[in-house]
């Protein structure tokens, strides 16, 4: 009951408009007064959580990733994209799921990456007679890959909060972010088939091809260089992301050549603003799971789930169907920073890998994105189209039936999440 009455304050709250970090801190600072009769116990418990190095890679990934958004790199990745399959039955479609996910790589963003892939791909499916539903469906779908494949800043998030390695992490997001790519394009391709009116694009030629692969070569290789130092054991997460800043001015300076001092100077002022948001968000989730734990929240819970006879299993299933449905109201960040305080300790006593629930998490967010009412991917597909809401929703159903697919092959098969990060040596 008293979960329930926590839950559904902040949920409220939430739902009046109020930033995240406030109206978690709000939550707190009433429950430690209610429990401790003063706040003295807040401050020790948000400098505790902010003390951590591991924390100077958010502003550095998220410098990267402006960097190379702001490079406009996304135009040579849609076009390669384009060039290897856009010839094929559906092929445009598989195209922009193809751009989505390298895309994915850079940015870390789901919201960025539909922005940014749709503005290239909605006139292109267009005029070769994709329907506007089927369009906008892919471009949201394949947006919400910027949550699983790494760099994520959810993943880096969650990381923080349930205190595992990022580094795991991003490896272990890697075969389940390519399952979901490989599920939205057959799912196109198939789409392809049926829908008649889809014009097929003519094959460019070897040398075109050719060239397009060239000109993307920068931007195919920037998920490598961060990736794969993190894999061999060279670098660190955070010495990854300093070395993906480096390459991302590179790119920007020295081989694109339009990436000057004032766009520096703003890339520096949207790098700050973003991570300003996320450490007042971190520091307000820390005030809220000391809250939490000083009323024997995790406890009771543990003791309820006990007192019901769920196995493990059951336990995952119940929070799944849980955050699915917080989901529909509340942003990514807000659900992995109310629930993870909550059910870690229970995760813990039944022993359940938290790097495959990490993973299970953000697949389970990546539905958030696109589920009504409060899909942010479709509100963004919406902007940029100017369509109608129901029309951009019904394109992204048969997506969001894929991604429960998704979900339910990475729940009964533990090695999809868990056998790359530990052939990479991590212990988990």
């Amino acid at each position: 009951m008293m979960t329930f009455l926590i839950l559904a304050a902040l949920i409220l709250l939430l739902l009046t408009g109020m930033p995240i970090f406030a109206g978690l801190a709000l939550t707190s600072i009433i429950i430690t007064v209610i429990s401790e009769g003063s706040i003295s116990s807040i401050a020790d418990t948000v400098f505790a959580k902010l003390d951590n190095g591991i924390l100077t890679a958010i502003p550095m990934f998220a410098f990267m990733a402006h960097v190379m958004i702001r490079s406009r790199v996304v135009d040579d990745l849609y076009d390669a994209a384009n060039a290897l399959v856009g010839h094929f039955k559906g092929g445009l479609s598989v195209a922009t799921v193809l751009a989505c996910t390298i895309f994915a790589a850079i940015s870390g963003s789901s919201v960025a990456t539909a922005l940014t892939i749709g503005s290239s791909a909605i006139p292109q499916m267009k005029r070769f007679g994709y329907r506007p539903s089927d369009i906008y469906g892919v471009i949201a779908a394949g947006g919400t890959l910027g949550i699983l494949i790494p760099p994520s800043g959810p993943l880096i998030l969650y990381a923080i909060v349930s205190e595992t390695s990022i580094g795991a992490l991003f490896i272990a997001g890697l075969i389940p972010g390519v399952m979901m790519a490989l599920l939205f394009a057959a799912y196109s391709i198939a789409q392809g088939y049926l829908r008649t009116e889809i014009q097929q694009v003519k094959w460019i030629g070897l040398a075109s091809c050719t060239r397009a692969m060239r000109k993307s070569i920068w931007s195919l290789l920037m998920p490598p260089v961060v990736l794969g130092g993190i894999y061999l054991g060279i670098f660190t997460a955070s010495e990854a992301a300093a070395i993906g800043c480096i390459y991302a001015l590179f790119v920007g300076v020295v081989v694109y050549r339009n990436f000057g001092l004032k766009d520096l100077a703003r890339t520096a002022h949207e790098t700050v603003r973003t991570t300003a948001m996320l450490f007042m968000i971190l520091a307000a989730a820390a005030m809220f799971g000391h809250s939490v734990t000083i009323i024997r929240l995790p406890i009771q819970l543990m003791e309820g789930v006990t007192a019901l006879g769920l196995g493990p299993m059951q336990f995952i299933l119940v929070v799944m169907f849980v955050i699915f449905i917080l989901g529909m109201f509340l942003e990514t960040i807000a659900i992995i920073l109310i629930t993870t305080p909550i059910v870690l300790p229970s995760l813990m006593q039944f022993d359940v890998n938290l790097i495959w629930y990490g993973i299970l998490l953000m697949i389970n967010l990546e539905l958030a994105l696109i589920t009504p009412p409060v899909g942010m991917n479709l509100f963004v597909i919406k902007g940029i189209a100017n369509a109608p809401l129901a029309e951009v929703i019904r394109g992204a159903l048969p997506y969001v039936l894929l991604m429960m697919v998704g979900l339910a092959l990475v729940l009964l098969i533990q090695p999809l999440a868990l056998w790359l990060p530990r052939l990479a040596g991590f212990s988990i």
